[in-house]
């Protein structure tokens, strides 16, 4: 069978081919094309369209294409769970959900940089989603400190002495993230873990799972998403704005979007809010 979606893959669109020829269709032709073309070249081909809107295969609520392949052909291997997460943070941009994420991006990424071959790129792909199948299948509960005595060491180090220390004082990148990440509270607030990663020069990863320990036990998603509902209050409050002018300035893709997120935060609709300050 056919399957076919838009040129330049990076993360969803060289994981669901290789999802789809390793557990659905072994056999499968994986096209690219441009954008404007693929639903036009699926039907003149008699193939599946996949990871682009308006189509079966696609993304739903915050699950990438695929998680659906997972759903719609029953996968129930752990193992493909485990890498689906990895694969929704990376695409997503929610390195939150996952350790992984963060270095999946970085690695496709580089290769898209390198690789101008749609082909070539799903062929590297194919591989490193292999080995990322053995690790997710074998090796995900193994830790590098069980490598030898060396990390050994460092690793009783870190529990007798740095440990300790942790909860003592909040360290300097905490620190500056916090000044950061009010510096975009004037703005429309679209700062990213990856983006914080680079400013501070830590590793996404590290970031990502130490985050939560500094700022109200919440992930870097969550706490941002909290910090714009706020900021959207105060817009509410203070200003004229419209809701869709401020779903804006607090950095959502859309009404739809913010008024999700503002419900699921406050318990009431932005316009209900409205009404219920003006009262």
């Amino acid at each position: 069978m056919k399957w076919i979606t838009r040129n330049r893959p990076k993360i969803d669109r060289i994981a669901c081919p290789w999802l789809i020829k390793r557990f659905v269709d072994p056999d499968a032709e994986i096209i690219y094309v441009p954008y404007a073309e693929v639903l036009t070249e699926a039907e003149k081909q008699g193939a599946i369209p996949f990871d682009l809107p308006n189509v079966e295969y696609t993304h739903y609520h915050d699950h990438c294409t695929f998680d659906y392949i997972i759903k719609k052909h029953q996968l129930k291997d752990p193992a493909l769970n485990r890498i689906a997460l990895i694969v929704r943070g990376a695409d997503t941009d929610r390195h939150d959900f996952s350790p992984q994420a963060a270095g999946l991006e970085a690695i496709f990424s580089g290769l898209v940089y390198n690789i101008n071959d749609d082909q070539q790129l799903l062929d590297v792909g194919m591989v490193i989603y292999d080995g990322l199948y053995s690790w997710a299948t074998h090796l995900f509960k193994k830790k590098h400190s069980q490598d030898g005595p060396v990390e050994q060491l460092l690793l009783q180090v870190y529990h007798q002495y740095l440990k300790q220390e942790k909860g003592k004082k909040v360290p300097e990148w905490a620190e500056t993230l916090r000044e950061l990440i009010q510096d975009q509270m004037d703005t429309n607030m679209t700062l990213s873990l990856q983006q914080a990663s680079e400013e501070l020069e830590i590793n996404p990863a590290y970031l990502s799972r130490e985050f939560s320990r500094y700022f109200d036990n919440l992930s870097f998603g969550d706490y941002m998403r909290k910090l714009r509902i706020e900021k959207a209050c105060e817009l509410i409050e203070k200003t004229a704005h419209s809701l869709t002018e401020i779903s804006y300035l607090t950095g959502f893709s859309d009404q739809s979007h913010f008024n999700r997120i503002f419900k699921k935060v406050t318990n009431q609709s932005p316009s209900a809010y409205r009404k219920a300050f003006k009262k």
